[in-house]
């Protein structure tokens, strides 16, 4: 069995936190064993290890994903890299076609579909497991995982068994009801309705089968080139709910979605984060806070205050989930980012008269990682180093640098940097089209960067 793990999202449900690059998953708000923060995506990857799945995962993520992606969990894990965000249908499609093409899965091969934000005990993923057995045992053309409900809840769907059913490890699906109302939800309950888990699987023929069925390429570097012509709408709308027979097999074990701040905030791992003050009798009131200046909350019950570089929210914990509509339409560029390499905050922006922009960063650079070699075509940078030690390369040359120095890069210039020790640099750009696009990198790994350079300078 191979599996697919979606790392997806836009980022808005948990704003101000998440961003375009910084979803939901990589929020490090859960507290693991050792009591350390910890995000989603790295509890689900050790969940999978722990289960031994994790050799047999790819990892489906949009471009602004990847470099958060090595900075939690390293490179063990290839990646599927979507050319852009077009929603869960055309992600599995590429994924699916990836392993037929690049590695090579064989077409009666089982694949699931496992998103990468759910809050579950370990045993959840032995359920996994079991959906190979049921997938094959039933004929069926998809498997799914059914969470049997604790409450009727209207935030979820519901997967509604068939009348007849045998008394198999798994039921035929009958229907499926999306977010019901409460009194809905119980009667569908008594009818032995189950919670979707966004969990399923299928042989690999049978979506390689569709795709050739609409046209489309089979083969993975077609299909990139072709990956707009891939319908932008959900796995469910476009598939689950046109198959013809679908089994589902229950899971009675602790299970949450922790896509909305009312949810997260149940699971997270202290009830302050970062620098404030909540008094004692402020009740069910959450502080997640990422910025360098404190937050004192004083008599507030039921609130969620969260604040980062790219905004402030105070919201009624009930009420959060709206949060995500109020955002619909504004786009600004991501303030805060992970990368690879580490780290970077954005202190200040300021467009002057003549249109000159001036963006001011706060980089930080772990021991022994590098930023690119690299040019720009439309801005200059100076960097004032403020801690640690590192390499900086400037037009062919490499220089030792400390903390104090300040480093001057004109426009065009071939520069990078890599630290000795953990760097933190002060970055001021300067020029007439500031956006992370303006990057015209020439190599990424530091020993390319040394055999290029022509002497080190102390």
């Amino acid at each position: 069995m191979e599996l697919i793990l979606l790392s997806g999202g836009s980022g808005k449900r948990l704003w101000p936190l998440s961003n375009d690059a910084r979803s939901k998953q990589f929020l490090k708000v859960l507290a693991n064993e050792h009591g350390e923060m910890e995000s989603m995506l790295q509890r689900v990857w050790k969940q999978l290890d722990r289960a031994g799945l994790q050799q047999s995962t790819t990892i489906a993520a949009s471009t602004a994903q990847v470099d958060m992606i090595q900075s939690q969990i390293g490179w063990p894990a290839p990646l599927i890299i979507e050319p852009e965000r077009r929603d869960t249908f055309a992600a599995i499609a590429l994924a699916a076609v990836y392993l037929y093409c690049i590695k090579g899965v064989g077409l009666q091969e089982v694949i699931g579909i496992l998103p990468v934000d759910p809050f579950v005990e370990d045993r959840f993923f032995q359920r996994v497991r079991d959906l190979e057995g049921a997938l094959i045992a039933s004929q069926a053309e998809l498997a799914l995982i059914g969470i049997e409900p604790t409450i009727p809840s209207s935030k979820y769907g519901y997967i509604v068994p068939a009348a007849e059913n045998s008394q198999q490890d798994y039921l035929t699906a009958g229907r499926f009801k999306e977010k019901p109302s409460e009194s809905e939800a119980a009667c569908l309950i008594k009818e032995g309705a189950l919670w979707n888990a966004g969990v399923f699987a299928f042989k690999l023929e049978y979506i390689l089968s569709l795709l050739e069925s609409r046209g489309l390429p089979i083969h993975y570097e077609e299909l990139q080139k072709h990956y707009s012509r891939l319908p932008s709408h959900s796995f469910d709308y476009e598939v689950v709910e046109k198959a013809e027979k679908i089994v589902a097999i229950p899971y009675s074990g602790s299970w949450k979605d922790l896509g909305t701040w009312n949810t997260l905030t149940e699971e997270m791992g202290a009830a302050q984060i970062g620098d404030g003050l909540v008094s004692s009798d402020s009740s069910n009131t959450h502080l997640v806070n990422e910025l360098g200046i404190p937050v004192t909350v004083i008599g507030a019950n039921d609130l969620i205050i969260a604040a980062s570089p790219d905004g402030i929210l105070v919201a009624d914990k009930k009420a959060s989930p709206r949060i995500k509509t109020m955002m619909e339409g504004i786009e600004r560029r991501p303030m805060y980012e992970e990368r690879r390499w580490g780290w970077y905050r954005v202190l200040d922006y300021t467009k002057l008269g003549d249109g000159t922009e001036v963006l001011t960063k706060r980089i930080g650079i772990k021991a022994t990682k590098n930023l690119s070699y690299q040019t720009h075509g439309c801005r200059s940078e100076a960097w004032t180093i403020i801690k640690g030690e590192g390499e900086f390369a400037l037009n062919g040359c490499i220089y030792s640098v400390k903390a104090g120095d300040i480093l001057h890069i004109p426009t065009g210039a071939e520069h990078g940097i890599k630290a000795v020790s953990e760097l933190e640099i002060i970055e001021v750009q300067s020029g007439t089209k500031l956006v992370e696009e303006d990057i015209h990198r020439i190599y990424t790994n530091w020993n390319d960067v040394v055999q290029a350079c022509n002497k080190v300078v102390s």
